[in-house]
């Protein structure tokens, strides 16, 4: 599976240092697989002569308006494309999914969904003329050199930049289930999921007076440590527009500077409606990659 991967990459512009979809190794696929909700029944390999060319795999969850959705992710090997091998896993994909469905009772609220980067091309003709439409996109921003932060700012006037603790935890959690609110296609967060993949030592926020009025989520990456990641950057409602958002991140940025990390990535979506993009652009990010979701109805 690790080399239908690798076998992909230079075809579909594959950003192998990627933090929403890189190129993972064969421990990294086994690990992932392994957390499934179904593993036996939720992935099928596509051999030929013996060699696995392609696999697909599907995921599925709650989102905050109630929506199920069903996810299916196939890869497939450039050689082998443009042969009928795609349209079979994506029959196969969508098959399982209605059999999830009826078993689950999930109909009044499943939708189809699928994922395909702005260079998977073949994937992308594949969905649409599936009937599948694109419903938002990501954009995933580097940062290529931690040593070469703005310099270090004031906060704004009465705000407090420090660590987040234990005792923070609900609040900054908090800040950043609130800041998604009115976002549409997002997942469910409940606040055990929260904890129960907390890594706050690079996390940073800033109060305002007591209360705690934005937050930056960072975190060093597991498969290579010189790379951090900014996984979430919120702001109340009633603090934005101040400079704290811009504040807390280079905050953050300069924690994971501190624990090692010489360059940093995010994403976010391109539909944003806090200008987020050009925040990021200011402290030096610069733009990667494009994810795209699709969707199509369950009956379509």
């Amino acid at each position: 599976m690790a080399a239908v991967r690798a076998g992909s990459a230079e075809h579909d512009g594959v950003d192998a240092g990627s933090v929403v979809e890189g190129l993972p190794t064969g421990a990294e696929i086994g690990e992932a697989s392994a957390k499934l909700d179904d593993p036996a029944g939720s992935q099928v390999l596509v051999e030929h002569e013996g060699s696995v060319v392609g696999y697909v795999t599907l995921r599925w969850w709650r989102e905050r308006d109630g929506t199920r959705l069903y996810l299916h992710r196939g890869h497939l090997l450039p050689a082998h494309r443009g042969r009928g091998v795609g349209s079979a896993m994506l029959d196969w994909a969508e098959g399982r999914i209605r059999d999830l469905v009826e078993r689950q009772g999930t109909a009044g609220t499943a939708v189809l969904g699928a994922n395909a980067t702005a260079g998977e091309r073949d994937a992308t003709r594949l969905l649409l003329d599936a009937g599948y439409r694109r419903v938002f996109s990501l954009v995933e921003l580097e940062l290529s050199d931690l040593a070469q932060l703005p310099d270090s700012e004031p906060p704004p006037a009465g705000v407090r930049l420090g660590p987040v603790g234990a005792e923070d935890y609900r609040a900054a959690w908090r800040t950043v289930v609130d800041s998604y609110q009115d976002a549409a296609f997002t997942e469910e967060w409940p606040y055990e999921r929260f904890l129960a993949t907390a890594d706050p030592a690079c996390w940073r926020a800033a109060w305002q007076g007591e209360e705690l009025a934005a937050v930056a989520l960072c975190s060093i990456r597991p498969q290579d440590r010189t790379v951090g990641e900014v996984e979430e950057l919120s702001v109340r409602a009633q603090s934005r527009r101040l400079g704290l958002g811009r504040s807390v991140l280079l905050d953050g940025l300069r924690s994971l500077r501190a624990h090692g990390a010489r360059s940093a990535r995010l994403y976010t979506g391109t539909a944003n409606p806090y200008r987020s993009y050009d925040l990021y652009e200011s402290v030096g990010f610069r733009r990667r990659n494009e994810y795209v979701r699709y969707r199509k109805p369950l009956g379509g």
